[in-house]
């Protein structure tokens, strides 16, 4: 069970008892919120794409969506994310509890921009019933990232700029 292997990632790094398991699932954005207790943009999502040379993840705010055409100037090829199935097998997690975190080899992390303007946010665990609550300097360590990328929309406020 991915759960597991994510326990185990975390247990190496001596922040395993930070793992929250809910009696409730936390499958989408909005379950994870209500079993948090937190606002849905600070739900880090994780959602999993293929490119040429192999999978990849991003990991974003909960109320943020992949651009296309920044996802296409970042990565080369428009967005391709990977079916259930896919992501399963190519992740080691299954859809409602993919992270960045215990990931199979190969797959690489990235985080995007829209969850920097928070100080905690909560990725799913391994499993679709459990988050962990990182700094977003935490989320960047145990996550691996290649790198921050700018790929989302939707998620940023009006300009604060009203002439």
């Amino acid at each position: 069970m991915s759960i597991d292997k994510v326990r185990e990632y975390f247990r190496a790094r001596g922040i395993e008892e930070r793992i929250i398991e809910f009696d409730e699932s936390s499958a989408t954005v909005e379950l994870a919120a209500a079993a948090a207790h937190t606002e849905p943009c600070r739900i880090a999502k994780t959602l999993s794409f293929m490119l040429p040379d192999g999978p990849i993840v991003i990991v974003m705010a909960g109320d943020a969506k992949i651009d296309n055409k920044k996802y296409k100037t970042e990565f080369g090829k428009k967005a391709s994310m990977l079916s259930a199935e896919q992501a399963e097998q190519l992740t080691g997690h299954a859809v409602g509890g993919v992270c960045p975190f215990a990931l199979n080899e190969g797959v690489r992390a990235y985080l995007d921009v829209s969850m920097k303007r928070f100080e905690t946010v909560f990725p799913a665990a391994g499993s679709s019933n459990s988050a962990i609550e990182l700094t977003i300097p935490e989320l960047e360590e145990y996550s691996g990232c290649e790198k921050w990328v700018d790929v989302c929309k939707g998620w940023q406020e009006a300009p604060e700029d009203n002439g």
